[in-house]
């Protein structure tokens, strides 16, 4: 049981504005795991200032120096990586085989790249009669979700570190513990005071509160599309910088010359991985009518296939979803599915065998469905997979782009510039080919309605990042 009474706050623990608290649910047994306080505006306020007055310090000195610091946090993450891919595991519900590799591997790696990066600023550019820098956009709110909670919490505050800004988090309550031992990380790695600040809290105080701050100079958010839009208005009344990465319905399309007994079960995991529960998740799987049949069939023994139980159990491939609350909206769209007569292949919305206790869902395929259906164009966040006939290449491609997303994407053919050339009409931030695996380096973010700029590697430090001219006689 995680008791925290206090926020992190001018590099100090202090007690809450309030006395409101969130309890953390084990999604696998339902009972409390943990409690965390929860903030207001006056918090808000405190964290803010105290980042504002440390931004000049923590902006001038030597990149060399960020880097020792963030070198620290590093080695205390990495000592505790067993500790949190436990508690990961059981305030989300990811595997725990799974949670080592992405719920703390990513976050590891991470923030060893930004130690990295750090200690590479400061360089100048010459063009023309102009010197042009690059320079800390100031004090950044960072707002995280729950379904990779400590990697985006990681792939936010580490580049802004790095970059010389300065932060305020506000987790996501509903697994906000990882985020905490992350404080607890960063108050012992000799950061200055105020260069990092955690207030947790709802979306609706603590999260508008930030986007609307006049002090807050950038505001980096992950979540649900509904939400990004709100952040985006907020943070318009004082023209911050706004860093979104948002819903996806991403389409995986399986080329008639595939090797099928490879490229459907991947597929399938691909829109399973942690439950279903990732943006980037590939949930619409689209495969030739003429090879339709057998397509099928591996899927439907893929999810059958897949190992429903206990979050720590070492041979579970899927734990439950998140909370009561998601279990609820995915057996809703399951019924949806079957209501607008898309074929039900295996699943369903009933509950799991053996698994009355826990938020689990029934890994579900459904097949024969049209783009036009809410299961094909809607966001479900579960083990939910959309079947989708095509007719030719091109059908495809236009079924594929036919989304108000553009997260990510998936190509398999035997033939590889084939697959290049399919990749490039994809109107999506990234594209896996044949199974091409995640590039913690590469740049990741959206087109369309999945959100604007990219986190990662060098391309994440530079949203964080202003430009100046200085015209030189």
């Amino acid at each position: 049981m995680k008791h925290y009474e206090k926020f992190f706050i001018n590099g100090k623990w202090v007690s809450p504005n309030g006395d409101g608290i969130a309890e953390v649910i084990n999604p696998a047994t339902e009972t409390v795991i943990g409690v965390v306080p929860l903030g207001d505006a006056e918090d808000v306020r405190n964290a803010v200032a105290a980042a504002k007055a440390a931004f000049p310090v923590w902006s001038s000195m030597p990149p060399a120096e960020r880097s020792q610091c963030l070198q620290r946090a590093l080695y205390a993450l990495s000592r505790r990586s067993g500790e949190l891919a436990k508690l990961i595991a059981n305030e989300v519900g990811t595997p725990i085989q799974f949670s080592r590799l992405a719920q703390v591997g990513l976050p590891v790696a991470s923030l060893g790249t930004a130690s990295q990066m750090a200690a590479r600023l400061g360089e100048k550019e010459q063009i023309g009669n102009s010197e042009v820098t690059r320079e800390p956009v100031g004090v950044v709110a960072c707002i995280t979700p729950w379904n990779y909670p400590l990697h985006q919490v990681v792939a936010k505050v580490a580049p802004a570190l790095a970059a010389g800004c300065t932060v305020v988090l506000k987790p996501s309550e509903i697994a906000p513990l990882n985020a905490f031992a992350f404080a607890e990380i960063i108050d012992s790695s000799g950061f200055p005071p105020g260069v990092f600040n955690l207030v947790s809290g709802l979306g609706g105080t603590v999260g508008e509160a930030l986007a609307s701050h006049p002090d807050v100079d950038m505001v980096s958010f992950t979540g649900s599309t509904a939400a990004g839009r709100r952040v985006s208005e907020l943070a318009s009344q004082t023209i911050k910088r706004v860093a979104l990465e948002l819903g996806g319905k991403s389409a995986c399309i399986v080329l008639d010359d595939a090797d099928f007994e490879t490229a459907i079960p991947a597929a399938v995991q691909a829109c399973f991985i942690n439950a279903g529960q990732t943006c980037a998740a590939q949930t619409r799987l689209l495969v030739s009518r003429d090879r339709y049949e057998r397509a099928a069939e591996i899927a439907v023994a893929t999810a059958e296939a897949v190992r429903l139980g206990l979050p720590l159990d070492e041979d579970v491939t899927m734990g439950p979803l998140v909370s009561a609350n998601q279990r609820e909206r995915v057996r809703k769209y399951i019924e949806m599915g079957i209501s607008e007569g898309a074929e039900l292949l295996v699943g369903g919305s009933g509950v799991p065998d053996g698994l009355q206790t826990g938020y689990y869902v029934k890994p579900t395929v459904f097949g024969q469905v049209r783009n036009d259906m809410r299961i094909a164009q809607e966001e479900i966040f579960g083990p939910v997979l959309a079947m989708i006939p095509y007719e030719n290449e091109e059908d495809a491609i236009r079924i594929a782009n036919d989304s108000p997303y553009g997260l990510s994407g998936g190509v398999w053919s035997g033939d590889l510039a084939r697959a290049k050339r399919i990749a490039s009409k994809l109107r999506t931030g990234q594209v896996e080919i044949n199974g091409g695996k995640f590039n913690p380096l590469a740049p990741f973010g959206g087109f369309k309605q999945s959100g604007n700029g990219r986190e990662l590697g060098v391309f994440g430090l530079a949203e964080y990042l202003e430009l100046k001219s200085i015209q030189l006689p």
